[in-house]
Formats: structure tokens, C-alpha cells, sequence
């Protein structure tokens, strides 16, 4: 039996999972506040790719960190890894032109929201610097609002707010700030 939160007012409703296939929709009325909403059976095909790289919280991919992805609203977690240069992140639609898409729904997080540039130092070190893209709802550092041109560093832990959704830094092993 698997269990869906209902995305108003957070009411479960529980469903035998066996009696439908991957990629299946269904689409459910919450006997609490009567929303109605839909859910996709299965892994998504974004889910999948992360999937295949065997991320976990602690991975890390060419020692540049990753970024832990908490939907607050949604309770669905992924993990993307981090790249040298520029890590633009938003909400994958499909034709999204950013690098580190979500897979979500949170419709308060636009296409391309934000973005994290990690590079090294001139002593070695890896450095995150987090910039607004600039998006509608704004980007919050440790519950601070960043302005249009406002570069933050981040260290290892830092929280990220896009949306109803948190960012969790988890900087790679060599790359203290």
C-alpha cells in the first residue's frame, strides 16, 4: 500500500500501488477538502538518470559536492551533483535550457531560478558561490532574501529556499570555504 499527500491541505490517502503500472496516472479527489490531483505511477525518466549515477546524500560527483533537493510541500527528495563552472537550477519542463533541473511541481519555482557557481581557488580549495537568477519568487540563503546582485558564498550545510523547496549543500571533502 503506498500513501499520497493531498497537496491542500495535506490530507493522506492511501492506495494499493500493485494494481497499476510504471508511467500510469491517476488522478485522486481528497475526501477531505475535495481537491482534486493527479500523480504519475512509477520513476520519472529525470529520476531514473539520477538513479543511474547510484547518488545517495553523501555522493559526490568529481569532488565538486551536490546539492540535496527537499520538496518541503511534496516530501520528495533527490540529489543532484555539482559541476565546475556554472550549476543553473529550476523547474524542468520540457525545452528547459538550465543544466540542474528539479523534477517538480512546485509552481513557485520558475524555469531557471538560480544559480551556483563552484570553482577552485587560487590555494585549491572549492568555492560555492550562489546567485538569484533573477526569479519571481526570489532565493533565500539561511532564510535571507538575496537582492538581484547579491553573490553569496555557501559552505558545506547550507540551506537554499526556491519555492516550497529546500537546497541542501553538501560540499565535497576537500572543498572547505
Amino acid at each position: 500500500m503506498k500513501r499520497v499527500r493531498c497537496p491542500k491541505c495535506d490530507n493522506y490517502i492511501v492506495f494499493d500501488e500493485t494494481r497499476y503500472v510504471d508511467g500510469q496516472a491517476l488522478v485522486f479527489e481528497c475526501s477531505n477538502c475535495h481537491k482534486e490531483f493527479g500523480i504519475r505511477i512509477g520513476k520519472s525518466k529525470l529520476q531514473e538518470k539520477h538513479e543511474e549515477k547510484k547518488l545517495d546524500e553523501n555522493a559526490y560527483s568529481e569532488d565538486y559536492g551536490s546539492i540535496v533537493v527537499v520538496e518541503n510541500v511534496f516530501t520528495y527528495k533527490q540529489v543532484i551533483p555539482l559541476e565546475l563552472g556554472e550549476n543553473e537550477f529550476g523547474r524542468y519542463i520540457q525545452g528547459t535550457n538550465i543544466n540542474k533541473p528539479i523534477e517538480t511541481r512546485d509552481p513557485s519555482i520558475d524555469t531557471y531560478h538560480c544559480c551556483i557557481t563552484v570553482k577552485r581557488t587560487k590555494n585549491g580549495q572549492i568555492q560555492y558561490i550562489l546567485r538569484d537568477a533573477p526569479s519571481d519568487t526570489g532565493t533565500f540563503h539561511m532564510n535571507e532574501i538575496l537582492k538581484n546582485n547579491d553573490r553569496i558564498n555557501l559552505s558545506d550545510g547550507d540551506i537554499i529556499t526556491i519555492g516550497a523547496t529546500t537546497l541542501i549543500l553538501r560540499a565535497a571533502p576537500d572543498g572547505t570555504n
